[in-house]
């Protein structure tokens, strides 16, 4: 289970450099007397590097328009600039854009014209963050696998603007404008194969619901979340990585055993209003608690394993898991008590 979640994340995070320095490594020979034909073809605003002839690089050039994209081109850059609309006229010979990247900008929702994004149909990777957008744009390309509109001004997502999207792994909205009112039963639904969700830093109450099985990280950083609803995480049994740091958790806001769930090896709850630590699973590898209300520790109480002192864990696989744990900013005072450390014998660090 660990190493095929190891995987996941490697592709989620790493395919892009793999992608785009396999595709370096095939052209890196290319014969110099084609170089004058590729840039020939080159906006006379961007750069086309001879070496990797599927790339347009616009970026920084203080564009307020996007060029005409030549056909063979994949790769388009064209962050940093002043681009306030995405028509059709640049995009008509360009077939093939795997991957386009249009931060920092000043685009908005009129500024794009209809159907000219859901017309791009091979497009990979769409990069919209930093602009001017109201609402997530639509409709999108269906094969999209990565989607990010983070700081936007993002307070509607359109209905079933997601349901095509089979092959999304990767959906970044922090740093919106998100209400849980823009959050409803299906707004996620489509989106079956989303391994990392991003929704830290908007003005969310309530922990999102209905979604996506397979969600392997999930980032609620810096809402205003104050409970977590009894048996959330069965909902999503792949859940690894849980990101809660600076919201509104209570002791009073967490049910019985709210965090007991053995796919969560990453538990972040920093800046919280916890007075006590909240049971954990076993499996658990790392648990953030910084800067709540902590005042001690009870390795008894929190140990996840019913073990007496003196007895003897045996086997490795039947001991917790925990490796690191953070205490540091609550009203602990050290040294750790010696039962927190027989019971986590693989603990690597403690800050307190």
């Amino acid at each position: 289970m660990t190493l095929n979640i190891c995987t996941s994340l490697l592709l989620l995070f790493l395919g892009n450099s793999v992608w785009t320095r396999t595709v370096r490594q095939v052209y890196d020979d290319l014969d110099p007397e084609h170089w004058s034909h590729y840039t020939s073809e080159c906006p006379r605003e961007c750069f086309c590097p001879p070496s990797f002839p599927n790339a347009l690089y616009c970026d920084n050039k203080g564009l307020k328009e996007i060029p005409a994209i030549p056909a063979r081109i994949w790769y388009l850059y064209l962050q940093n600039n002043l681009i306030e609309t995405i028509s059709e006229k640049p995009f008509v010979n360009a077939t093939h854009l795997r991957w386009i990247n249009l931060n920092k900008n000043k685009i908005t929702n009129s500024g794009i014209e209809s159907g000219v994004l859901s017309k791009m149909k091979r497009l990979l990777y769409l990069f919209l963050e930093d602009n001017e957008l109201e609402e997530v744009p639509a409709p999108l390309p269906v094969g999209l696998e990565q989607l990010r509109l983070a700081r936007n001004k993002i307070s509607r997502i359109p209905e079933g603007v997601f349901s095509n999207l089979e092959n999304l792994t990767m959906l970044d909205l922090h740093h919106n404008s998100l209400l849980d009112s823009a959050l409803q039963s299906d707004t996620f639904q489509g989106l079956n194969n989303l391994m990392q969700l991003n929704i830290a830093k908007n003005s969310l109450k309530k922990m999102p619901l209905s979604l996506p099985a397979n969600t392997l990280q999930l980032f609620l950083d810096n809402n205003s979340i104050e409970v977590i609803p009894e048996n959330y995480f069965s909902a999503i049994p792949k859940v690894t990585f849980l990101r809660l740091n600076y919201n509104k958790l209570s002791d009073d806001g967490i049910p019985p055993n709210g965090f007991n769930v053995s796919s969560i090896l990453d538990l972040q709850l920093s800046h919280n209003q916890l007075t006590k630590i909240p049971p954990i699973n076993a499996h658990l590898e790392h648990l953030h608690l910084d800067h709540n209300r902590i005042k001690s520790v009870n390795g008894t109480q929190i140990c996840p394993v019913s073990i007496a002192v003196e007895d003897d864990y045996g086997f490795y696989g039947n001991i917790p898991r925990l490796r690191y744990l953070r205490l540091d900013g609550n009203e602990i005072q050290p040294p750790i008590p010696l039962d927190v450390m027989i019971c986590f014998r693989l603990l690597q660090a403690v800050v307190i």
